[in-house]
């Protein structure tokens, strides 16, 4: 990836979060967090600490080590998918992503396959051809593992890519992964990291162009 100046890049691929990125579930998924921790007797505060760009099972894992994690999951996907009313797709996302050939651009979700999938059919956002999910990663986000991973599936090298988050923990992961960071701020607001190479509130304010096999964008 190359900087060109402040506020064009490069890159050979693009690697998407999905939740607070491509689409706005937030209140979905804290409603179903908060109706959870109430059940469980657990602090929704600290659900929230932690719970943002993080995979559920490791959320249940910090927060109430004593449950089944398997278990739990599966009833907070279970859930999840029964509520996806109020989920939108981010001002631009369809947009943006419909310039893009199915090989320039991969998914990078902490969300399960099939709940991701269903999201993006939701709102109406086209069906990546790559998908890194949360059963696809031994460790995720914050750690690089996922964003590793959705690079080589586009083959090319974390570097290579732009990766577009929303939260600290994704942020985090993709710049360990060595990706330039584009954070949209419209569900979660501005980055908090210091990490972030730019930021635009939706898609709507960056310009694509593409030449040969290099995409450029560029932040309004």
């Amino acid at each position: 990836m190359t900087q060109h100046s402040a506020q064009v890049f490069t890159a050979k691929g693009f690697l998407f979060d999905m939740d607070g990125t491509l689409i706005d579930s937030t209140p979905c998924i804290e409603r179903i967090w908060q109706r959870w921790a109430e059940r469980n007797d657990i602090s929704f505060a600290e659900v929230m600490r932690v719970m943002h760009g993080r995979r559920g099972e490791e959320t249940i894992a910090l927060v109430a080590p004593h449950l089944d994690v398997q278990t739990e999951q599966a009833l907070l996907i279970a859930e999840e998918l029964s509520s996806l009313e109020g989920t939108i797709a981010i001002t631009g996302a369809a947009e943006f992503l419909n310039q893009l050939n199915n090989e320039q651009w991969a998914v990078v979700t902490s969300a399960p396959r099939e709940l991701a999938l269903a999201k993006l059919a939701y709102v109406g956002l086209p069906t990546p051809k790559y998908l890194i999910g949360a059963e696809d990663v031994a460790q995720g986000k914050p750690h690089p593992a996922p964003y590793q991973q959705g690079a080589a599936l586009l083959n090319v090298s974390p570097a290579e890519c732009i990766a577009f988050e929303d939260a600290p923990n994704g942020i985090h992961s993709a710049h360990t992964a060595g990706s330039t960071v584009i954070v949209i701020t419209a569900a979660a607001g501005a980055d908090s990291t210091g990490l972030a190479h730019g930021q635009v509130s939706n898609f709507d304010q960056l310009t694509l162009t593409q030449n040969s096999q290099v995409l450029s964008l560029s932040l309004r």
